[in-house]
């Protein structure tokens, strides 16, 4: 079974940083898209920062410059620098396996339904 376990998420105040981290266990590790996912209260849940199987990392545009997505084996971390109060909201990791219409780009919204699993998602507030 597939397990995806985010942590990191805190609250802290406009300009400050933090460091999400999805652990995960059996094979998610090697999926074709990994990504982040975001959602604000009241919102339908978006598309925040994706890395493909061939280490392609694309973000959309609101993060880009201040988010950094990697991955090893079996971590996916999400550095977000310089945070602002339009980045809080609960935090989902998730993966494709294998989606032939999933180009894992996240410079626009990727399709939520290509995506096989789903972690528990982790809050982040970041205040003025």
């Amino acid at each position: 079974q597939e397990y995806l376990v985010e942590s990191g998420g805190d609250s802290v105040q406009a300009g400050g940083s933090l460091r999400l981290s999805c652990a995960v266990s059996g094979y998610t590790y090697s999926a074709f898209c990994l990504g982040w996912f975001r959602q604000q209260p009241g919102k339908d849940r978006e598309g925040v920062a994706g890395i493909s199987s061939s280490e392609s990392a694309t973000y959309r545009d609101s993060v880009r410059g201040r988010f950094t997505i990697s991955k090893t084996d079996h971590t996916l971390s999400l550095q977000m620098n310089n945070l602002k109060p339009e980045d809080s909201g609960v935090n989902y990791c998730a993966t494709d396996l294998g989606s032939p219409d999933n180009d894992c780009d996240f410079r626009r919204q990727p399709q939520r339904g290509n995506f096989d699993y789903w972690g528990q998602g982790t809050q982040v507030r970041v205040s003025s």
